[in-house]
């Protein structure tokens, strides 16, 4: 029997309007947290879940996807998108539809995310599966914007030369700057050079496709922007960051997967979580990058054994 995916929308304060999205007929809840930032919720999200045992949530993070106002139309509310008011988005989805407890499910962003939430609100996770995992430090931000250049000395000269930094300025910065200017043209032109990066870091991964994103001018600006946004702000998470306030997660069981291949996020993020974690489980998948099918595959099990 096919299980119906059903959607809808939760009104937020300022006018805002989150998609949200519910599938499975079980009664073990669980949330999927998709990354970007700015990527928006599709179908895949299903993939991690079985329909008779989960009744599983994902949500188009506001700014993006199918939530209004797009971050396109909008520039004026981005202050207001942060790190802390996607969590309250999150709580008022779990209000809202009337669950205690739950499993949360992030890849990439969406991991940063996850653990930001779980701090905030360990009462409310009853486990964590986690795969290409980030936590959006600042070391983590410069790695992907700044040290990288030593692998691929090339493109990242060709996003310098877009950036075209002031002096003292970091490309990040420049971009942004650019991003959320009043100049249409200029925003796309940052979008497309942050688009080229990001089709560039990824690339060794033996599995590696250009995102076709890039190429629709709506949502690669959409994307850029709320990438850069947060990156800028290292995650709105303040320098300690993630890793410092660990110990409020200390008995969540969680399980991270990561592929040893990713340069997105090195193995040194996880492999640093695990070891502050005791409940935690880390797996590394030998021949993938930031994300797979086998990462997928560890995750969809992970959440089976955490639901059982």
């Amino acid at each position: 029997m096919t299980t119906p995916t059903i959607h809808g929308f939760l009104e937020r304060p300022g006018g805002v309007r989150i998609f949200w999205q519910r599938h499975g007929r079980g009664m073990a809840p669980a949330l999927f947290l998709h990354g970007g930032p700015g990527s928006g919720s599709s179908d895949f999200f299903r993939t991690f879940f079985d329909p008779a045992l989960h009744c599983a949530f994902t949500f188009d993070q506001r700014g993006c996807g199918r939530s209004t106002p797009s971050v396109v139309d909008d520039l004026a509310a981005l202050p207001l998108n942060t790190t802390q008011t996607l969590i309250e988005d999150i709580e008022a989805l779990r209000k809202h539809f009337g669950v205690d407890r739950w499993i949360v499910v992030g890849l990439s962003w969406g991991a940063t995310l996850a653990l930001a939430y779980a701090e905030r609100h360990p009462e409310h996770v009853s486990g964590l599966a986690l795969g290409a995992v980030t936590t959006t430090s600042r070391a983590e931000v410069e790695w992907i914007t700044e040290d990288l250049r030593r692998v691929f000395p090339r493109e990242w000269a060709e996003l310098e030369r877009a950036a075209a930094p002031r002096h003292g300025e970091r490309i990040l910065d420049a971009l942004y700057r650019e991003i959320t200017s009043a100049d249409p043209e200029a925003r796309d032109r940052a979008a497309v050079a942050w688009g080229r990066w990001e089709n560039t870091h990824p690339s060794l991964d033996p599995a590696f496709s250009p995102d076709p994103r890039w190429e629709d001018p709506r949502k690669r600006v959409e994307l850029a922007t709320l990438i850069l946004h947060y990156w800028s702000h290292h995650a709105f998470l303040g320098d300690s960051g993630i890793l410092d306030r660990v110990e409020r997660l200390a008995t969540i069981p969680v399980l991270l997967v990561h592929g040893r291949r990713d340069l997105s996020s090195t193995s040194s993020v996880p492999f640093d979580l695990h070891r502050a974690w005791p409940a935690s489980t880390f797996i590394e998948v030998p021949d993938e990058g930031h994300g797979g099918p086998r990462i997928v595959e560890v995750l969809r099990e992970g959440v089976r054994r955490m639901s059982a």
